[in-house]
C-alpha cells in the first residue's frame, strides 16, 4: 500500500476537521475554490468554529497546507470529497458542487488513486453520477485504473463532545481490497472505530436514513406541540413526564434546519420516486417540519392580537438566525420562515444574532442584522421571539409584559406567552 498523500476537497464544516486530523498522521493538503476561505485558514482563522485555533496552528506547523490551485493536489494519491449537497427551491437534490468537485479530481487523477466521497447523497449516486465524471475527465477506467470509497460525514456543528474522532465512522469501497484500505485509513484517525459496510450503496443509504429518522421523530413532537397548544398545556411538561419511561425517545419540537435533517430526507425520497415508490411517512414529516416557521409566526401574531396590538407596522425582534444554538452555521435555517411570515403580516422585523456572520446572512437571506456588538433594547419591541437558545441571550431580560409578547421557540425560558 502506497503511503497516503491526501487531498481534502472542500474545507467547510466537514472538510476542515477531517483535514486537521489526517494532517496529524499523513501529508495532507486542503483544497477549496473559495479564496476567502483559504486566506482565512492560512491566517489561522476558522469562522465555522469547528477547529480550535491551537489545533489549526499546530496542524499548519506540522505541514498542513491550504490551496485553491489544482497543481498543488496533483501529487496526491487519495482524494476525499467533502462538498455541500443541498436541495434546490423545489426540494430536489442539487449535485452541482459534487459533480464540479469530481471534475476537479478527474483532472489530476492517476492510476492507483482512490477517490473517497463523504458528501451526503442518495443510494447509488457515487457510482451512477460521480464515477462517470471521473472516468470522462481522467480518461481512466473505474476499478481498473482508479478506485472509489464512501464514508459518510457525521459532523454535528457546534458539538464539542461528538467530534470527528469520537464518532464511529462508516466506510465502504468499490472493491473488497479497496474497502479494507479505506477502512484502515479512517481507523488510523478515528478513536471510536469504524464500521465497514458491504458496499458503497449501503453506506450511502445508512447516511440518509440517520437523518430521515430524526426528521420523522421531530415532526411527531412538532405535531404534538400543535395539539397540546390547543389543549392549553405545555409540550415541554408533557415530554418531561413521558421521558421517565426507560424507552421513551427524547426528541423536542422546533424548527428543523441545518445541512442534514432538513435536506437528507429529500435525497432518499427522490430516489424512491425514481423507482416508482411514493414515500408516505418521510414526506409527511418533511411537510410538517417545513411549515413550522409559518406556524410559529401565526402563533406570535395571534398572541399580539390578544394583547390588543396592531399588527401592521408592529416591531418584532428575532433572537437568533443560525440553525442551532452556540454555532455560526446558518445553512437552511428555519428561522427565515418565521421572519418572512411575520413580514408578510406587515411587521417590521429586526434580527439579532452575535454568532451569525452578517455578510453570509445578507448574501444567503438578504437580511441586514442588528449590530452584533450591542444587545438590542428588548423593551422597544411589541414582540420578541427567542428563535435560537444562544448562551449570549441568557443575560437579556426576557419575560412577558402586559403590552409585549415573548414567544419561546426553544422552551428554555421560565416564563413566556407561548412556546412549542
Amino acid at each position: 500500500m502506497d503511503q497516503p498523500n491526501i487531498a481534502i476537497i472542500g474545507l467547510g464544516y466537514v472538510g476542515l476537521p477531517l483535514c486537521v486530523e489526517f494532517a496529524r498522521h499523513y501529508n495532507t493538503i486542503g483544497f477549496d475554490t473559495s479564496r476567502r476561505r483559504i486566506d482565512e485558514l492560512s491566517r489561522g482563522h476558522d469562522r465555522t468554529c469547528e477547529v480550535a485555533i491551537d489545533d489549526l496552528s499546530a496542524a499548519a506547523a506540522g505541514g498542513l497546507r491550504f490551496s485553491t490551485e489544482m497543481h498543488d493536489i496533483a501529487g496526491c494519491n487519495i482524494y476525499i470529497v467533502t462538498v455541500p449537497t443541498p436541495v434546490d427551491r423545489h426540494h430536489r437534490p442539487d449535485l452541482t458542487h459534487l459533480l464540479a468537485a469530481s471534475e476537479t479530481v478527474g483532472r489530476v487523477l492517476k492510476p492507483r488513486d482512490i477517490v473517497i466521497y463523504e458528501s451526503t447523497v442518495y443510494p447509488g449516486a457515487t457510482e451512477e453520477y460521480c464515477v462517470p465524471v471521473l472516468e470522462k475527465i481522467s480518461g481512466l477506467k473505474f476499478n481498473a485504473d482508479f478506485f472509489c470509497g464512501y464514508s459518510p460525514e457525521r459532523i454535528n456543528p457546534g458539538d464539542k463532545t461528538h467530534t470527528i474522532t469520537q464518532v464511529i465512522k462508516v466506510t465502504a469501497g468499490s472493491t473488497p481490497e479497496i474497502a479494507q484500505r479505506v477502512d484502515a485509513l479512517y481507523r488510523s484517525i478515528i478513536t471510536a472505530g469504524t464500521h465497514l459496510a458491504p458496499s458503497i450503496k449501503v453506506a450511502e443509504a445508512a447516511k440518509v436514513i440517520e437523518n430521515a429518522q430524526r426528521d420523522v421523530n421531530i415532526a411527531f413532537v412538532n405535531e404534538l406541540s400543535m395539539i397540546f397548544n390547543r389543549m392549553g398545556i405545555r409540550t415541554k411538561d408533557v415530554l418531561e413526564a413521558a421521558a421517565t419511561k426507560w424507552n421513551f425517545l427524547p426528541f423536542k419540537p422546533g424548527l428543523v434546519g441545518g445541512h442534514c435533517i432538513g435536506v437528507d430526507p429529500y435525497y432518499l425520497t427522490q430516489k424512491a420516486q425514481e423507482l416508482g415508490y411514493d414515500p408516505q411517512i418521510i414526506l409527511a414529516g418533511r411537510r410538517l417540519n417545513d411549515n413550522m416557521g409559518i406556524y410559529v409566526a401565526n402563533q406570535v401574531v395571534k398572541l399580539m392580537i390578544r394583547k390588543g396590538q396592531t399588527i401592521e407596522g408592529a416591531r418584532v425582534l428575532i433572537l437568533g438566525m443560525t440553525f442551532k444554538e452556540n454555532c455560526p452555521d446558518i445553512r437552511n435555517s428555519g428561522v427565515i420562515d418565521v421572519i418572512r411570515e411575520l413580514a408578510d403580516f406587515g411587521c417590521c422585523v429586526d434580527v439579532f444574532d452575535p454568532w451569525a456572520d452578517p455578510e453570509e446572512v445578507c448574501q444567503e437571506y438578504d437580511i441586514t442584522m442588528l449590530p452584533a456588538d450591542r444587545a438590542p433594547a428588548v423593551g422597544d419591541y411589541q414582540a420578541v421571539v427567542l428563535a435560537v437558545a444562544h448562551k449570549d441571550f441568557e443575560s437579556l431580560a426576557l419575560s412577558p409584559q402586559p403590552a409585549q409578547v415573548v414567544y419561546d421557540i426553544k422552551s428554555v425560558l421560565a416564563h413566556s406567552d407561548g412556546s412549542l
